[in-house]
This record gives C-alpha cells, structure tokens and sequence, in this order.
C-alpha cells in the first residue's frame, strides 16, 4: 500500500500541488535512510557527514529541481540514489582539493594513519569518473550500476525504475561490472 501511496502523491506533485513533499517526506524518509546507511558505510570512518545529513541534503537538492519527473517509488528512490552520489563526490572532491591544496606540512604518524581513508575519497572520485565514461558508452549501464551499488536498488526495483525486463537488468549489471573492473583494475590495489 505505502508503494502505490508514494505513487499517488508523486503524481500529484507532477500535476504541480503545493506541500506534497510534506506528505512524502514520512513515507520514504526510511528508504532514504537505508541508502544513506549503505553510503555512508563504504565512506572512511572520519567522514563528516552524518547519514540523516546525507538524507536531508540529498532530499533538499531533490525538492530544488522542480523539473525532475518522478514515475514511482522505484523511480524515486533512483534519483535519490543519483542525488546521494552526487553530493558525496563534490565531499570527495573538496576534500582531495583540500588535502592537495593545503599549506605544506610535515607528515606524522597521525597523517599516516589518515593516508588510507584519504584513499575512500579518491576511490569514490575514480569510481565516478569511470562511471561517466560508461555513460558516455551505454546511459543504461550507467544507470545500472548506479541504481544497484549506489542505491542499493534489486534487480527487480531496478527493472521498474528503468521500465526494462529484469534479464536486461541482470545482463546489464553484469556487462558494467566487467567494463568497470577492466576500467579501474590496479587503482585500488594496496600498495
């Protein structure tokens, strides 16, 4: 019931109503969460964005682009996935610009420590770039991936987001896997 009452109310903030993301917020608050979660749990232990922050972020750039064209639940929770990418690459990036940029100092066994989360960042930059270049390829893959390790989205809530059959959701998660690893092989071995 909850899916088709997301449903209901994205179609009525299509039409242009005022105050739907009020009624919406509540019902997809958790799913939100739950992909936070799943962010913010491959993200370096000294990240200083929370999960219920990556939420509020994530779903105020959302209410920001009035333009966007919410089909459903599944649909929803893409863009979300998208939005939630987006915001921790620009924290990545800013925080390589930072680490880059900063006054020379020297390093200490503290810096050394910290070397290795510093990497998450600079992962999560390379996975991004990697994933534009797919998208430059095949949009479809692209969007797989990003559905299914960003968002966390199953085959199946993938299928419906995309309005494609689950088999072209497995092939195509697997062919993005395949051009990916060949992609990103030897940037992330330990040195």
């Amino acid at each position: 019931m909850e899916k088709s009452e997301v449903t209901q109310l994205l179609i009525r903030l299509k039409k242009g109503e005022n105050n739907i993301y009020d009624q919406l917020y509540p019902l997809i608050y958790e799913e939100m969460r739950r992909l936070a979660y799943v962010q913010m749990s491959k993200q370096s232990p000294d990240h200083t964005l929370s999960k219920t922050e990556l939420v509020h972020e994530t779903y105020l750039k959302m209410i920001d682009q009035t333009q966007l064209d919410f089909k459903d639940k599944s649909h929803f929770l893409a863009i979300s996935s998208r939005c939630m990418r987006q915001i921790l690459i620009d924290y990545a990036r800013k925080k390589h610009a930072q680490k880059r940029g900063g006054k020379e100092k020297d390093v200490t066994f503290i810096d050394e420590l910290f070397e290795r989360q510093d990497r998450k960042a600079e992962e999560l930059i390379d996975i991004d770039a990697a994933l534009k270049e797919l998208e430059k390829l095949n949009e479809r893959l692209s969007k797989v991936v990003e559905m299914r390790f960003f968002g966390e989205m199953t085959i199946e809530e993938t299928a419906e987001a995309l309005d494609i059959s689950e088999s072209t959701v497995k092939r195509d998660w697997m062919k993005a896997r395949g051009w990916l690893y060949k992609e990103l092989k030897g940037q992330f071995e330990v040195n």
